[in-house]
């Protein structure tokens, strides 16, 4: 069982609370997952499933989709939530006042990551150093917030929905917190739902009841996606025959032999397809373009 299949986070389910799940359902014990989620966040999980799981490390680094609820007036330990209130006080943040704002917070700005996260400081966690009541400098961080847009707010209980497209390694606890020091009052994430990651959306999960209905029925085969599936954002290359036996054997191919090349530009990534065995058209693997020695190399294989 090779591939992707695509699941619909439960909240209070960590990422791998996920994967134990799913390997019991399908009975397959290789399987990846292709970004965290906190346990209060729902949504967009892309699981790798046997030979797909060599793909964790060459994930695209495509934007993830968000849809965050905040609350403003009150802050917390942990920017969420379900953190300990550090304050509380009355806000009468107007939805203009908002999104005169919002625009400081889109294109490529630096983040500071929260201390309850998963970053490392000397060694240790942050969060690990934030439970034993240790708070440390953080060095701010490039993220890209293609997207930032208000799509709901409730004055009264000064309440609010944002719509969000981010680079990986974004916090959107953190835009959140950000949002509530720049209005003055504060402010917290409700609930945090992902709608898209590695370029699949909330349409293509399914939840991991809907997986075990489907796994009785013996049709686990029927939701999982392509490997190739994963590299979508790549463009495809076709090879001939005796260029897939050298690609598949870890040879590069020379640029000026090459047919159907959409960019010539250095570091561009290919989808590579070709005869394997007694497959046509198979999905060989992944091939880099270098200009300075005009081929292309194997980056990683998926044939088998």
């Amino acid at each position: 069982m090779n591939g992707v299949i695509v699941i619909d986070k439960p909240q209070d389910f960590t990422s791998f609370d996920v994967v134990a799940v799913v390997r019991k359902i399908i009975h397959e014990k290789k399987i990846g997952h292709s970004g965290t989620l906190d346990p209060m966040a729902t949504g967009v999980l892309p699981l790798l499933i046997g030979k797909a799981a060599k793909a964790q490390s060459l994930l695209p680094d495509t934007d993830k989709e968000y849809e965050a609820h905040f609350r403003l007036g009150i802050t917390t330990d942990t920017l969420d939530i379900t953190g300990l209130v550090l304050s509380e006080s009355r806000s009468a943040v107007t939805e203009e006042q908002i999104e005169e704002l919002l625009p400081q917070f889109r294109g490529n700005i630096m983040q500071v990551p929260p201390m309850y996260s998963a970053v490392h400081h000397n060694g240790a966690r942050l969060y690990d150093l934030a439970r034993k009541g240790i708070e440390v400098d953080r060095e701010a961080r490039p993220v890209h917030i293609g997207k930032l847009e208000l799509t709901g707010f409730d004055k009264g209980s000064q309440e609010g929905i944002l719509s969000i497209s981010c680079s990986k390694g974004t916090y959107i606890r953190s835009v959140c917190d950000d949002i509530g020091k720049a209005l003055g009052c504060g402010c917290v994430m409700t609930a945090l739902r992902r709608t898209k990651a590695c370029g699949f959306s909330a349409e293509d999960a399914v939840t991991l009841d809907d997986l075990r209905s489907i796994a009785d029925e013996g049709k686990t085969e029927s939701i999982i996606r392509s490997v190739d599936s994963i590299f979508s954002c790549y463009p495809a290359l076709d090879i001939s025959d005796g260029q897939a036996k050298r690609f598949y054997n870890g040879g590069a191919l020379l640029l000026e032999r090459l047919k159907g090349l959409c960019s010539m530009e250095n570091g561009t990534v290919y989808r590579v397809y070709g005869k394997f065995g007694d497959k046509e058209n198979e999905f060989i693997g992944l091939g880099e373009i270098r200009t300075e020695t005009g081929e292309m190399v194997a980056m990683k294989k998926f044939a088998e």
